[in-house]
């Protein structure tokens, strides 16, 4: 069923395959760390290699991650041409009352039926996590904060962030508020590669409105670990959060650690886990753009089975230390039918570290495949039937 071309890889499976998270704490004791939170995620940001995972599809509150995606939002509508910088809205009683002075939480102190534009509310937002700031886009953007957090929803299931639902535009406190630690790695990597512009306001580092000057609240900015973003959140009973990206020597990681027991702790495993990233592992180059990885069987097709290649050279980090040994599995949904044309998105390549996943990578039809002859399918069907038996 499987023409193997021989190179990094020991074995390769045809069988679609249901990865799950049962092993996760094994999985990041594999990855030769330890790591004091409840769950975690990590990918290098140029080959998207998973460095660490534990737990990272279990949900938790986002808590202030989730301004974050109110972030997203308005980044997009900027981009869009659906507001502008300039574009101005007033500030509610509600957004006042629940998210500024008379709140006690993190806020930009705008002023009760002030007007304040997009502009200073994206920067209130990012630089002082202002809760008012994100209730005042919220209403201004879609009529009410519950209806811009139902629209924040749809926008992360249409970005992959199908483990997150949100309730608000600031992540206070909410049953129905939740996410997981690969969607906010997700979430951050997007917004880098999407709005670099704007990116640079992750970095600000002190803001002031209404008088009132304010220094930015990501505390991990002060490390001297190329950390350039993105924010930070705490959810009673549930620990506190950190959503990550750092560069260094050309290098770049997102990260996502959540559920640990107090800011002491988030402050000394950012360090020790972001070092960890940027320094314990080597890049090493798997398949060059358009090359050949394996071929697969076709059903009904005047060939009976059909190359399979990458369209964009394919590397990994593997650890400098102790590398596990390097396997791949071909997965597709069989049988696989004709016709087909070249460049058909026809399966995933997936690629082990030891029984670590590092990574998922798309694999495209090198030629096209016609629909076969009656005899031709005779024997496909039977072929077919046989490899299903046995």
């Amino acid at each position: 069923m499987v023409k193997i071309i021989p190179k990094f890889f020991r074995y390769f499976s045809l069988v679609a395959l249901a990865i799950t998270c049962g092993v996760a704490a094994a999985q990041a004791q594999s990855s030769g760390l330890v790591v004091k939170a409840q769950q975690a995620y990590m990918i290098d940001a140029e080959t998207g290699t998973v460095l660490l995972s534990l737990n990272e599809n279990t949900p938790f509150p986002p808590a202030s991650l989730a301004k974050l995606m109110t972030v997203e939002m308005v980044l997009d509508a900027l981009k869009g041409g659906r507001v502008t910088p300039e574009t101005s809205y007033p500030v509610s009683e509600y957004a006042w009352r629940t998210g500024g002075a008379p709140s006690r939480t993190s806020t930009m102190f705008a002023a009760l039926k002030s007007s304040v534009s997009v502009n200073d509310l994206l920067t209130g937002i990012i630089v002082q996590n202002a809760n008012d700031g994100c209730i005042i886009v919220a209403e201004g953007m879609s009529g009410s904060d519950a209806a811009f957090a139902k629209t924040m929803t749809e926008r992360a299931k249409m970005l992959g962030l199908t483990g997150s639902t949100f309730a608000n535009s600031t992540g206070l406190p909410d049953h129905a508020n939740k996410t997981t630690a690969k969607d906010m790695v997700m979430l951050a990597k997007h917004i880098r590669d999407t709005y670099p512009d704007r990116y640079s306001l992750f970095t600000k580092p002190d803001f002031e409105w209404n008088r009132i000057f304010q220094r930015n609240k990501n505390t991990l900015l002060a490390q001297d670990l190329g950390i350039d973003g993105l924010g930070l959140g705490f959810a009673e009973g549930h620990g506190y959060s950190a959503v990550i990206s750092a560069e260094r020597d050309g290098r770049r990681i997102y990260l996502t650690l959540a559920g640990m027991e107090d800011d002491k702790t988030r402050q000394e495993e950012a360090r020790r886990v972001v070092d960890w990233g940027l320094t314990a592992f080597q890049k090493r180059e798997l398949f060059q753009k358009d090359e050949t990885v394996g071929s697969v069987s076709v059903y009904g097709g005047a060939a009976s089975t059909i190359d399979l290649a990458v369209h964009e050279t394919v590397g990994i980090l593997v650890p400098l230390n102790n590398p596990d040994r390097l396997s791949g599995r071909i997965v597709y949904k069989w049988p696989l039918n004709a016709p087909l044309e070249a460049g058909y998105n026809a399966a995933t390549l997936r690629i082990f570290s030891g029984e670590r996943l590092l990574r998922e990578v798309p694999l495209y039809t090198t030629a096209p495949v016609a629909e076969g002859t009656l005899s031709q399918n005779a024997a496909g069907a039977l072929k077919e039937l046989l490899f299903f038996w046995l």
